[in-house]
């Protein structure tokens, strides 16, 4: 299909008289729209509060933890009786 020959159908589909749509197609789009817009907020706030709650375990484990601070070594016995 040539450019020219698409371009051509395009137009005809264009001025043509739109098709009648059944009323009940809005009242289920708009159903189905808001049923995906409650889905999509629930998620994201589920997502949220998931991410807090990492946060939150990550700065206890850390402050309990203390993995910056070097451990003690237990190669060396400790010195006594000098």
């Amino acid at each position: 299909m040539s450019g020219n020959h698409r371009e051509a159908t395009v137009r005809r589909f264009m001025e043509q008289a739109p098709r009648p749509v059944p009323p009940e197609i809005h009242t289920e789009a708009v159903r189905r729209g808001r049923r995906m817009l409650r889905r999509r907020t629930l998620a994201r706030r589920v997502l949220w509060l998931l991410l807090l709650a990492a946060a939150v375990a990550f700065t206890v484990w850390a402050l309990t933890a203390r993995p910056w601070v070097e451990p003690p070594s237990h190669t060396t016995p400790p010195l006594t009786g000098w």
